[in-house]
């Protein structure tokens, strides 16, 4: 399945159906919840990374429980915002995911986006170094939906 523009990707959401924001990381998945009026991001835990169709398996799941149309993954540009080897790692994987689980798919920026994260759960939660660990891919998956929800204009639908 081809990956999607954002804005396209939102626009053929049936009504009320959420995306799900994923960080794909090299030992786990971040995972993130949008509400149904494409308005708030909200962590939703973190996937040990296997095969892709343990994966897909895992994320398909999620979206039949919790009502989601479409996936939002992470896409690590370089500093300067170019495509390198993560970045192209990140969107084989992503249409791979989006191919297994039938899913949607669109791309989005994530530069900085597990900085950010740690830099406000040691600042503004006073988390030690372990607790962060556990939420820390959860929060980086919010993190970058929580972006491209923004940059897309909030709710088209009410």
């Amino acid at each position: 399945m081809p990956l999607f523009n954002l804005s396209d990707l939102r626009a053929g959401l049936a009504r009320h159906q959420r995306l799900i924001g994923l960080d794909p990381g090299r030992r786990v998945i971040g995972v993130s919840l949008s509400d149904v009026l494409l308005m708030l991001a909200s962590p939703y835990g973190g996937l040990p990374r296997a095969k892709l169709t343990v994966n897909a398996a895992e994320i398909g799941a999620i979206a039949r429980k919790e009502g989601a149309g479409g996936l939002v993954v992470g896409l690590p540009l370089g500093m300067d915002g170019s495509f390198g080897p993560a970045a192209q790692a990140a969107k084989d994987w992503a249409m791979a995911l989006s191919d297994a689980t039938g899913l949607p798919a669109a791309l989005w920026d994530e530069r900085l986006s597990s900085s950010a994260v740690n830099r406000m759960l040691i600042q503004e939660a006073d988390m030690t170094r372990a607790k962060r660990a556990k939420v820390v891919d959860a929060a980086a998956a919010a993190y970058i939906l929580q972006a491209a929800l923004d940059a897309t204009g909030g709710s088209s639908r009410a």
